[in-house]
């Protein structure tokens, strides 16, 4: 009977510890929150939001760190829930989040010196900035599929706050044209997600736990093919909308061009993943019911498209960041396509994919924020010659421009090179085709901007740029974070580290196993 007792206490001892650690990562945005809220104070603000950013990080690698022991983890019952699909999309959210806090003191100081905002809008920034992190944590940690959504919801309603920061005519614009489509097709997503619960329900799940996950997945083989049709679809173009999947794409170019850098870099390199997380979570479901080829074949075709349309807005594009958001519809859109593709390379490659662009992508836009912010415009004809005026970002605008094109030996090319191997591999050769020719498009494209803004010979100050220009003045917090993702592109184009292997190993089985490789947990972490 004591060894029983033991045993059990035992058993109780890991879910306690995982429960306390998710639920304190959630509280550490809020925390930030108050104390932005409390203070009202732009130091005092600064110096909470780097706090609560950090801890929020120190805690999700613990938990990514239980979840590559244990496989999965749940806390309060079936209510929270993150296995190994989930870890991979936290562990950038948490990342970003946290080099994002660092940029902002640097980049909203400065807008604040040239009275740009004012003291009560940066005190609305560091608010939206907090609980713009806790609505994205909520995302890979929710077991049921209606409290993601309203986690990815939400996303939309404080971003859209930040986005209108300046409160510039243009920013009002596009802020509203993301709300109107997000939620247009976020609605989309709603019927989806209740389709998928009524399917289940009648397959003879209990109505009070039909909508979550583990329970879907476990059900998979018994759901009506019929209703899972549509309920896909309408998932794929509803959260396709939020994920920027083209011809859903046309808000994201304003949004993102709009948005305070910072902002921008947590919008294109971490919320796209949160909605392209929603809509796997549902293939993942109805490959369970229909096979993979139904839903692999509608996101191989919108992924070839949105990297087809990428190709053609990024080659003419004139504006610096609406180049770098056209650039995050070709991501995604390569994303989709790997799965599309499937197989143990598609998955793993796509997943590294999420990763990799999750690093590369901030350091572009945290580059072009200190770029666009020395040449007083985002107009790529009036930059040129930032390799001189500005060495350090100069460099690391290249890095990561190169980066993002696919070149090796950066990261992005690891992740392109096994995603295009498991194309040609499965015998999918006209998307695969497709693809590769638009990445040369791209790259092409890129490249012709990149260069010249470079390399480029500096136009003389004074009379399209403000004097001094010789002299670099960002400053270290804005120079740091920077140098940090350019040295993860790096050695993340050599070498793959063996926990960051674990997890996409694991994510290839539960896509590759659906229902046999996660089962239902109840109260607790299961190995």
């Amino acid at each position: 009977m004591t060894e029983m007792l033991t045993a059990l206490a035992d058993a109780a001892a890991l879910p306690t510890v995982s429960s306390a650690l998710l639920l304190s990562m959630l509280l550490a945005p809020v925390a930030g929150a108050v104390a932005v809220t409390v203070s009202r104070k732009k130091r005092a603000a600064e110096v909470a939001t780097a706090a609560s950013a950090s801890l929020m990080l120190v805690l999700a690698v613990a938990l990514i760190g239980a979840v590559i022991s244990e496989k999965r983890i749940s806390a309060f019952g079936e209510l929270f829930y993150l296995d190994s699909f989930g870890a991979v999309v936290l562990l950038p959210i948490a990342g970003v989040g946290f080099i994002s806090s660092l940029y902002s003191i640097s980049y909203m100081g400065r807008q604040y010196e040239h009275d740009l905002i004012d003291d009560r809008r940066i005190i609305r920034y560091y608010q939206g900035f907090n609980i713009f992190l806790l609505t994205m944590l909520f995302v890979p940690v929710s077991n049921n599929m209606g409290t993601m959504w309203v986690a990815i919801e939400a996303t939309t309603l404080v971003s859209v706050l930040l986005i209108m920061l300046y409160t510039k005519e243009s920013a009002i614009e596009a802020a509203w044209k993301y709300l109107i489509i997000a939620t247009v097709g976020l609605s989309f997503a709603l019927f989806g997600t209740v389709f998928f619960y009524y399917a289940n329900v009648t397959a003879g799940a209990d109505p009070e736990s039909a909508m979550n996950w583990t329970g879907m997945v476990a059900n998979s083989k018994l759901l009506d093919p019929n209703i899972i049709k549509v309920a896909f679809v309408f998932v794929l173009v509803g959260l396709g909308t939020k994920a920027g999947l083209a011809p859903m794409h046309t808000w994201l170019p304003d949004a993102h061009s709009e948005a305070p850098t910072p902002v921008s870099a947590l919008l294109s390199g971490v919320l796209l993943n949160c909605s392209i997380y929603g809509i796997l979570r549902f293939h993942i479901i109805t490959s369970g019911t229909l096979g993979a080829e139904f839903s692999s074949q509608l996101l191989m075709l919108l992924g070839v498209v949105s990297v087809g349309i990428a190709a053609a807005s990024i080659y003419f594009q004139k504006d610096m960041k609406r180049m770098l958001a056209y650039s995050s519809v070709e991501h995604m859109g390569i994303v989709a396509v790997a799965v599309g593709f499937g197989g143990f390379f598609g998955i793993y490659g796509a997943l590294l994919h999420i990763i990799n662009h999750a690093i590369a992508k901030p350091l572009m836009f945290f580059a072009s924020g200190s770029i666009s912010h020395k040449y007083e415009t985002k107009a790529m004809s009036e930059i040129r010659g930032i390799i001189k005026s500005m060495p350090v970002t100069g460099a690391l605008f290249l890095i990561g421009g190169l980066a993002i094109v696919g070149m090796p030996p950066f990261n992005i090319f690891v992740s392109e090179f096994l995603i295009l191997s498991s194309g040609f591999g499965s015998g999918q050769f006209l998307p695969s085709a497709l693809v590769m020719a638009f990445l040369v498009v791209i790259f092409a494209g890129f490249m012709r901007h990149l260069v010249r803004m470079v390399f480029g010979s500096p136009k003389e100050p004074g009379k399209r740029l403000p004097a001094g220009m010789a002299k670099e003045d960002e400053g270290r917090l804005a120079v740091v974070p920077m140098v940090i993702l350019a040295g993860l592109v790096v050695v993340l184009g050599f070498y793959v580290p063996q926990p960051l292997q674990e997890l996409a190993g694991d994510v290839a089985q539960i896509f590759g196993q659906g229902s046999v490789a996660v089962s239902p947990v109840e109260g607790g972490a299961s190995g």
